[in-house]
């Protein structure tokens, strides 16, 4: 399921974490991440952090560590001494280093007073910044898991409405054979001359053969079948939560007995009914890839 996500959290220093999160759709759970080396040490948390949240999708992971914005220290002449007699000591050695320039002993006395995060703090801004993060995504996901249940029920009433008219296409299938062999039986009968046949012979041999092209057609048991999927299916929609296994396994059951009708089809209004099942339910699975 697609979504984002992103937050950022200030540390004591004035540093900042920004952590960004990015979903694609994925059968399964692929996380990258793209991380400084200030925020390297928190990558094993922040990967549990987000297995223990998501079971599907290819997930990107970035992070930021902005160091504070300090201003230029003003020259002090207590910092800048060690720094200026270490200058005169190494000079002393090697008289052709050339002298430290202004700009540069702002930047020593600079570093030398810069605050430095402790670990343990930047791991707690860093998960808490991901918490937020992830509550983010989440939110993003849920609406779209919203649209995607929006569009398996359609598919859902679709699919029973081409079960319902197969369902009373078999009948009429039935008494079409039925006229029809009647029809090709009495043509013979004509060819054949001096040959008598009863009527109470022909009615029994017509109800034999619609008998037979009947059990022939017979797709009650997949229509039930079919029912009782979608039904199943409204019903794990409804209750929500972890469902993308589940609705995995009844999207191929579901094909299953729209293969199994296409076989039986000996009527044309059969076979048509059950290439749009097929396609209705082939446009489900690929929305079902995207549910966790």
């Amino acid at each position: 399921m697609t979504g984002y996500g992103q937050n950022s959290v200030q540390l004591a220093t004035g540093a900042k974490v920004h952590v960004e999160l990015r979903s694609v759709n994925s059968r399964f759970l692929d996380i990258a991440f793209r991380l400084p080396e200030e925020l390297r040490s928190t990558e094993a948390a922040m990967r549990q952090a987000i297995t223990q949240a998501l079971r599907r999708g290819k997930v990107d992971c970035r992070a930021v560590f902005e160091a504070p914005q300090t201003a230029m220290p003003l020259p002090d002449a207590a910092a800048a001494a060690p720094i200026l007699a270490a200058e005169s000591a190494l000079r002393a050695l090697a008289p052709h280093l050339a002298p430290l320039s202004v700009g540069e002993v702002l930047r020593f006395i600079g570093s030398a007073q810069e605050q430095h995060a402790d670990a343990a703090e930047i791991a707690r801004c860093t998960a808490q910044a991901l918490d937020q993060a992830l509550a983010a995504l989440l939110q993003a996901r849920a609406t779209e898991g919203d649209r995607l249940r929006a569009i398996l029920l359609d598919r859902m009433d679709q699919i029973a409405q081409h079960a319902e008219r197969a369902r009373a296409i078999v009948p009429l299938a039935v008494e079409r054979q039925q006229a029809r062999f009647t029809a090709r039986w009495e043509e013979a009968l004509r060819a054949l001359t001096g040959v008598e046949t009863s009527a109470e012979t022909l009615q029994d041999r017509r109800l034999q053969e619609a008998a037979s092209f009947a059990i022939r057609i017979d797709v009650a048991e997949e229509l039930d079948r079919l029912q009782a999927h979608l039904q199943t299916l409204r019903d794990l929609l409804a209750q929500g939560g972890e469902l993308g296994k589940r609705l995995d396994f009844l999207i191929q059951e579901l094909h299953r007995e729209a293969n199994t009708l296409g076989s039986k089809s000996a009527a044309l209004e059969l076979s048509e009914i059950s290439l749009e099942l097929k396609v209705l339910i082939e446009q489900m699975r690929e929305q079902v890839q995207n549910i966790e």
